[in-house]
């Protein structure tokens, strides 16, 4: 098994610096970098203070010139918010910066108050088609003149330029939940990446199983990797009591996620107030022994052991998700006790 990190600038009030934040983040990559994290991922997300991420690109081609080996992943792109043809170019000058370490995500897009704003109101759930028509348009322009007449794109011959260095192309990984995300990403050749959110692990083992069948439907692919998505924060054995922190911090953070993703509020310069406590006291999920079992909480032994069931059903990398609401330190130390005590394991 592999091992990432996903990251993001947390920004939750007016008084925290995004400058400070950045370095941050940056600090936690290079850390990730040198306890053997094979790539690092940022997503895209606009107007919302609390993942403060409008340009993967620009992050990860910053943090090319700061580290060596760790590859630098988008994770993801939102398709209905790009051009093909731009996203190409970008996309491949960030490979030429980092000499060949982009790993390209892309997504179909899921928070409405970003569809509202970027893509003309367009309902988040029918980003699919732009999904469906990006990811070979895509790999067409990598490889040289390609004409595109689509539902959704249309263009004239063009190319991308420049073209990307890694010579098979970077690799592409798409986020999948439905059958049919996994089956159009393993019929296109595309790495599969999953996340359960707040549900437990028969909610993983259901995610494996969906990618198992659609690589059974298409044998004539060479099987991708599943990459899985997880919440993570590490205790030490010594505070037995410890996992309660993150899971009181996972709550929060789910709360702010709940808030932006009902899309009933007035943003205030890219600020809302997450739901109540009160308002999701009766689902099961938001409990704070639900979040311990749920979400990947627990010491250093208790984490080992989840991990080999994710390896058993299949997951060939996981994703050490950062985003929790908790201070810098507080996430800095839960990744080094992660490297330090749990990844050994796993070499």
């Amino acid at each position: 098994m592999q091992f990432s990190l996903f990251v993001h600038m947390e920004r939750y009030h007016a008084q925290q610096d995004h400058r400070q934040l950045f370095e941050e983040l940056c600090e936690l990559v290079k850390i990730a970098e040198a306890g053997g994290f094979r790539t690092a991922w940022i997503g895209e997300h606009h107007g919302m203070q609390f993942t403060s991420s409008p340009s993967p690109l620009a992050q990860l081609a910053y943090l090319a010139g700061k580290t060596e080996r760790i590859r630098l992943g988008a994770g993801t792109f939102v398709a209905p918010f790009w051009d093909p043809v731009r996203l190409a170019g970008e996309a491949a000058m960030l490979d030429v910066i980092s000499e060949g370490r982009l790993e390209f995500g892309i997504a179909r897009g899921a928070y409405q108050f970003e569809f509202d704003r970027l893509a003309d109101g367009m309902s988040a759930a029918d980003g699919g088609q732009a999904l469906r028509e990006m990811v070979p348009a895509i790999r067409r322009l990598w490889q040289g003149d390609y004409a595109h007449q689509g539902e959704v794109y249309r263009f004239p011959t063009t190319t991308s330029v420049p073209k990307p260095v890694q010579a098979a192309l970077p690799p592409m990984w798409i986020a999948a939940r439905d059958p049919n995300s996994h089956d159009f990403a393993v019929a296109n050749g595309c790495n599969v990446m999953v996340t359960a959110l707040m549900k437990g692990d028969e909610e993983v083992a259901d995610l494996a199983r969906k990618f198992d069948t659609a690589c059974a439907n298409h044998p004539d692919v060479s099987r991708p990797d599943l990459m899985l998505l997880r919440h993570t924060y590490v205790h030490e054995e010594s505070e037995p009591e410890g996992w309660r922190r993150g899971a009181e911090a996972l709550n929060r953070f789910y709360r702010y996620f709940l808030a932006w993703f009902k899309n009933d509020q007035a943003a205030v310069d890219g600020f809302i107030d997450p739901v109540s406590p009160a308002s999701v006291a009766d689902n099961p999920e938001f409990d704070l022994d639900s979040l311990r079992c749920n979400m990947m909480i627990g010491t250093p032994a208790e984490l080992v052991e989840r991990l080999k069931g994710y390896e058993e059903m299949g997951i060939t990398e996981y994703s050490f998700w950062t985003d929790n609401t908790l201070p810098f330190e507080e996430k800095k130390r839960s990744l080094e006790l992660f490297i330090r005590e749990v990844m050994p394991y796993f070499r």
